[in-house]
């Protein structure tokens, strides 16, 4: 079950995980301070693996990184549906 102040705990952002620039990837969004866009991030999690697994994996990011990642997708996600 989810808490009842599962959103306002964790969705609120206080720092930019998420940036793009044309020098980097072609524009596309990618995890701030790595070249690992957000949408490889999204394919390594929807292929089964942990954080801590693609922590492993790509030394550049940290588990705050990936969190704060997700947490300021979710947040947008939220913003446009409401």
């Amino acid at each position: 079950m989810v808490p009842a102040n599962f959103n306002k705990r964790l969705l609120p952002i206080d720092e930019k995980w998420i940036v793009s620039d044309k020098d980097h990837l072609g524009g596309k969004p990618r995890v701030q301070g790595t070249r690992i866009s957000v949408a490889f991030l999204l394919e390594c999690l929807a292929s089964g693996m942990s954080v801590a697994e693609i922590v492993d994996a790509y030394p550049t990011l940290t588990e705050n990184a990936v969190q704060g990642a997700l947490r300021e997708l979710a947040h947008e996600k939220e913003a446009a549906a409401g």
